[in-house]
């Protein structure tokens, strides 16, 4: 298993209802078909990056307001975004989620 199912199996197990993408592009379709109320990013996926998605995601009125916190082991992180470093403690994303889910 790894870091992104065990994150998606950890959120489910608190009662969220979670989702996961494999690449950028497909996070981005994702989030037009559900609307989720939080993205947790990395930024170094596949295909679309987390920047491009987060351009993508901007551009786009009906996901602009989509909070995203970033969970990457990249040093550079998203203006306006909060961040954690990977690898980050569950306890600290468990935290963000709580704090910018709407």
């Amino acid at each position: 298993m790894d870091l992104r199912e065990l994150m998606v199996d950890l959120l489910r197990d608190r009662g969220y209802q979670a989702f996961s993408a494999g690449n950028g592009r497909e996070a981005l379709a994702m989030a037009r078909a559900h609307r989720p109320d939080l993205i947790v990013l990395d930024l170094l996926m596949p295909i679309m990056n987390g920047w491009q998605f987060r351009e993508a995601q901007l551009r786009e009125p009906s996901l602009a307001r989509i909070p995203v916190v970033v969970v990457s082991d990249h040093a550079e992180h998203l203006k306006g975004a909060p961040y954690l470093r990977k690898p980050a403690r569950i306890e600290h994303v468990l935290d963000a989620v709580h704090r910018y889910a709407n």
